[in-house]
């Protein structure tokens, strides 16, 4: 089993910056990709950032150019800085991780969730 803790969350007056982190744990042979999605009240979950293995990213429209995503394979971690913040930014974040364990079974697992409020 897979689990991922995500911190960070909080507070910011728009126009601010908050850095999102997530740690992966458990029995992890290899993460494929890791991203960040958010849902805002009464709307779906929407997809923010990815990355691969690789190292490719890709962004939503609405945060390109203010969010980056980077991650640290040897520590199973990914971060998400987001500058620029605007008060539709506000959302619960959520970390994804794609991967295999030890016994070659695939897994797919999320994070609790973090509040991230924009607002002055």
């Amino acid at each position: 089993q897979v689990q991922l803790v995500e911190s960070g969350g909080g507070l910011v007056q728009p126009g601010g910056s908050l850095r999102l982190s997530c740690a992966a744990s458990g029995s992890i042979f290899s993460i494929y990709a890791m991203g960040w999605s958010r849902q805002a009240p009464g709307k779906q979950r929407e997809l923010v950032a990815h990355i691969t293995s690789a190292g490719s990213t890709n962004y939503a429209d609405s945060v390109k150019g203010r969010f980056t995503i980077s991650r640290d394979s040897a520590k199973n971690t990914v971060d998400l800085q987001m500058n620029s913040l605007k008060p539709e930014d506000t959302a619960v974040y959520y970390c994804n991780a794609a991967g295999s364990d030890y016994e070659s079974r695939l897994f797919n697992s999320w994070g609790q969730g973090t509040q991230v409020t924009v607002s002055s």
